[in-house]
Formats: C-alpha cells, sequence, structure tokens
C-alpha cells in the first residue's frame, strides 16, 4: 500500500517507452489504478521495516524513491523475484524515456 497504510495485492506492469510502473487491481480492469514514474528513481532492497511483521517482510521488501522524492514499499513474491524487479527498475530508471 502506498505509504504503508496497508498492504494491497497488485498487478504490475514495468514500461521503459515512457518509463514508468503502473499498478492495477488484479482482479481485473483495463485502465491502471496509478503508476510510479522511475527516471531517475533510486530503487532498493529493504532489510528491516519497523511495524511489520517479520514473517511477512523476510528478504521481500524493496522501495522505490522518485526524482520528486515520493517512498513507494513494494514487497515480492520471493526473494529472487525482489531481486529481478530491483534490477529490472533500475534499468529501466537508467534508460528508460
Amino acid at each position: 500500500g502506498h505509504r504503508r497504510k496497508n498492504w494491497k495485492v497488485r498487478k504490475f506492469v514495468l514500461r521503459d517507452d515512457p518509463a514508468y510502473l503502473h499498478y492495477y487491481d488484479p482482479a481485473g480492469g483495463e485502465e491502471p489504478l496509478g503508476a510510479i514514474h522511475l527516471r531517475g528513481c533510486v530503487v532498493t532492497a529493504v532489510e528491516d521495516m519497523p511495524d511489520t511483521k517479520k514473517y511477512d517482510a523476510d528478504n521481500i521488501l524493496f522501495e522505490i524513491i522518485t526524482a520528486n522524492e515520493i517512498h513507494y514499499y513494494l514487497q515480492a513474491a520471493s526473494s529472487t523475484e525482489r531481486t529481478e524487479w530491483i534490477k529490472a527498475i533500475q534499468s529501466v530508471s537508467r534508460t528508460g524515456k
């Protein structure tokens, strides 16, 4: 969830032209619920986050900080998937339009 109010399952689509991470309701719907502009962002793994249950966040959280300093916390399905997302987002943030 945006700014950790609560966690919600979302479907994400990464695009490089323009450099955005669009998110959708996984139950369906053609229109995105929102988008994160990735050009010039910083993405990092999060190892520890206050107010998060250990079993919910163990080595699967990551953070995107946009160029205008908005922080997004996301939770991957596994540590391997987290690494893949981080690498893909880093690539788009550098080379996307």
